[in-house]
């Protein structure tokens, strides 16, 4: 019995147990359909709070949209008007100057031709063409005078607008340049035969030969004649001018000179098909953009006065460096190749073929993520040869060497009190080498079998003190001449040593070159980082930091300068704080090293977010016209909008003011609007910022959050800064290159 009653018991333990697990589990089941459903109940109720929210900023939108709509012409009509105040009465400006010039031109009476005449510049050129026996002091004398007629021309087709420079007009003084040119180096070298004929009546006492050196600011002649023929002879040192060259052993016993004449202009580099940019493939970019940016709605297009507003910028880089199609045109009356081979300098592009953007209507708001940045990747324009230099992509810096062996003439001889002098046909000769035969016809004298080794034609080494006003960011190449493809290239360069504390550089050759050193033109970009700010009644300052070096631009009335460069190893004192033009100071840094300005190819060599033309342009001016007050900088998230959207970091200027109290605006062409994140935020949002409104131009945007005594100052500063500065903008391109 006990045993029947302890089984009854478990029995009932393990019924009274599962009749617990499942109410326990009925308890679950319960529990967790009550989450489910206050989840799912939750979960309406945000979807439904986030659709009201929705639907309120959608309306906001809209609100803001059809407000600015509704205020657009007025807004735009008062920016019409300032822009013309401030940049159109600059250019109008400078057109009257320009024609003010060209009659003070035509009336100065100083001897010195006009070189937009061609009577008065082919007269000279013929008169000094027939001029013969000149010394080299008086060469190069003159030459101040050639290189200031060439400089002239060369500012007038950079500086001219099209519109203002005939066709005709514009092929002329090209012309005339290539032809100032080539006479220049054909007198240079009729001076040096000249003085090679009196070689014997200047040798040195001690060594034998004649070494000597003439120069001035822009030209330097160091010249030696083997007159002792010293088998033992090795190279010469001329000490004073840091060039020093070792003869080859060949050459010992020739009837040589050997010429090196160093100018700190460069009349070779333009010859080179690499020189001028590729115009087709730009065009077509262009071109693809422009059908781009028609795809949305119509926009608004500038009225003439602003049209005429963005001839200003025909010394900025992009006016500078691209040409427009009538310029094109007139520099173009020969083949392109011919056109590079003659030297001829890429001209200005106006403002005006600004690419046009597509201006969506209200409440096309962007949905979801921002759009990725449009990033522009190097690509070469054609496939080079290896050691062909790319000028495109490389500066030419320090000038050119003109490395040459020449043929002794014969020498003036005294003969009773009459200097006589053997005529050779042909002028000045050139010394073949490398030359098989150059040991065995030398004198006729008989050769030792140890010196036949000669024959192999050794490399001609040469060493130079790189020039102490050009800087080099890395150790610089070397490109030689090549006459036949008239390019610069690498291809013979050798033994190539670098000393940075002395500036020493050693190399070698196969033959005598004309050679020049070569730097990378965009090492300094894209720029970290960069801020304009005011520092008095029109004046502000432009910092612009690379990976190398900082750079601080002055602007002052209508002229700037290099006010302070962060580290160098060059002596740029001439450079340093001199007041110049914009169009000065850009071609004054880039001849020194310091590229800050890119071309319109630019973005072939440098990854950049590239943006609409148009927006760009336009950015620009806005910042120009508000510089008197406003400090712009540098934002991050200038890399997280579109093509056609510009971010940037702006604060007023005050006595009181925080340095970090910026503001972040978003530029299009639809509307200008100030954000709610800032340059700390981690992630990137187009949220307003809290009670802001959407305006049609950045000047009426910033008129919300600003004082009386900016706004104010921006009224009264002076057109010909608000220019400058619009100058100096477009030609660093900040906007871009940052």
């Amino acid at each position: 019995m006990s045993s029947k009653r302890t089984s009854a018991t478990s029995q009932k333990r393990v019924k009274s147990s599962k009749a617990e697990r499942l109410r326990l589990r009925k308890e679950e089941e319960e529990r967790k359909q009550r989450e489910e459903e206050e989840a799912r109940l939750l979960a309406e109720q945000l979807e439904a709070a986030r659709l009201e929210k929705e639907r309120l900023e959608k309306e906001e939108i809209q609100r803001l949209e059809a407000k600015q709509l509704e205020h657009r012409d007025e807004e735009l009509g008062e920016h019409r008007l300032l822009i013309d105040e401030k940049l159109g009465t600059a250019a109008r400006w400078k057109r009257d100057l320009r024609a003010r010039a060209k009659w003070d031109r035509y009336m100065l009476c100083d001897g010195s031709p006009d070189p937009t005449i061609r009577q008065e510049i082919n007269t000279f050129m013929s008169l000094w063409s027939e001029e013969t026996n000149e010394d080299f002091q008086s060469v190069i004398n003159k030459s101040n005078l050639v290189l200031s007629l060439i400089e002239e021309l060369e500012f007038l087709l950079h500086d001219t607008p099209a519109e203002d420079l005939p066709e005709s007009d514009a092929a002329q003084y090209a012309q005339t340049v290539l032809q100032l040119q080539s006479l220049l180096h054909r007198k240079f070298d009729d001076a040096t035969e000249h003085l090679l004929k009196n070689a014997a009546a200047l040798s040195d006492i001690d060594t034998g030969n004649m070494q000597k050196v003439t120069k001035n600011k822009n030209v330097k002649l160091c010249i030696w004649a083997n007159l002792n023929k010293n088998p033992r002879f090795k190279g010469y040192n001329f000490e004073q001018e840091g060039i020093s060259f070792d003869l080859p052993k060949p050459l010992a016993l020739s009837n040589i000179a050997v010429h090196i004449l160093h100018t700190i202009y460069d009349h070779m580099s333009c010859q080179s098909e690499t020189f001028l940019p590729h115009i087709k493939e730009a065009e077509e970019n262009k071109a693809a953009e422009t059908i781009e940016l028609q795809s949305g709605a119509e926009e608004w297009k500038p009225a003439e006065e602003e049209k005429e507003n963005l001839e200003l910028g025909n010394v900025a880089a992009m006016e500078d460096e691209v040409k427009s199609e009538g310029r094109k045109s007139a520099i173009s009356f020969m083949s392109p190749r011919e056109d590079a081979e003659n030297g001829i300098e890429p001209q200005e592009k106006n403002a005006t073929e600004a690419d046009q953007t597509a201006e969506s209507q209200p409440g096309d708001t962007t949905e979801g993520q921002p759009p990725l940045p449009v990033l522009s990747l190097p690509t070469p324009d054609n496939i080079l040869e290896d050691d062909v230099v790319d000028l495109r992509q490389f500066s030419s810096l320090g000038g050119v060497y003109y490395f040459d062996v020449l043929v002794l003439p014969p020498q003036c001889k005294q003969v009773n009190g009459w200097s006589m002098v053997q005529l050779m046909e042909g002028g000045l000769q050139k010394q073949p080498y490398p030359q098989e035969s150059l040991l065995s016809n030398s004198l006729g004298l008989s050769l030792h079998e140890k010196d036949m080794e000669g024959l192999s034609s050794p490399p001609v080494g040469i060493s130079i003190t790189v020039p102490n006003y050009v800087i080099f960011f890395e150790e610089p190449h070397v490109a030689r001449w090549d006459p036949e493809s008239k390019n610069w290239k690498t291809d013979v360069i050798m033994s190539r040593s670098y000393t940075t504390e002395q500036r020493q550089l050693s190399f070698k050759m196969d033959a005598f070159h004309t050679f020049t050193l070569i730097q990378e033109a965009y090492l300094n970009m894209p720029y970290e980082s960069w801020e304009l700010k005011p520092s008095g009644m029109n004046e502000v300052s432009l910092t612009v930091s690379s990976a190398f070096i900082d750079i601080h631009i002055e602007i002052k009335d209508d002229q700037c300068r290099l006010a302070e460069v962060s580290s160098t190893d060059g002596d740029l004192s001439a450079l340093l704080g001199k007041w110049m033009t914009p169009l000065c100071l850009k071609a004054a840094m880039k001849r020194v090293g310091l590229n800050f300005f890119p071309v319109e190819d630019s973005a072939k060599y440098v990854i950049v977010n590239k943006k609409s033309e148009q927006a760009e342009i336009t950015a620009y001016q806005e910042m120009a016209l508000l510089s008197p007050s406003f400090a712009f900088g540098w934002s991050k998230w200038n890399h997280n909008c579109g093509h056609e959207q510009i971010i940037v970091k702006v604060r007023e200027c005050r006595d009181s003011s925080n340095n970090d109290d910026w503001s972040l605006y978003l530029l299009s062409t639809q509307r200008i609007q100030r954000l709610k994140i800032s340059e700390s935020d981690d992630t990137f949002s187009e949220d307003l910022y809290d009670g802001s409104e959407f305006h049609s131009t950045l000047y009426h945007m910033i008129k919300d959050y600003s004082s009386s005594d900016a706004i104010d100052r921006l009224k009264h500063s002076h057109h010909l800064f608000v220019d400058c500065v619009y100058q100096l903008l477009s030609m660093t391109r900040v906007l871009t290159y940052s």
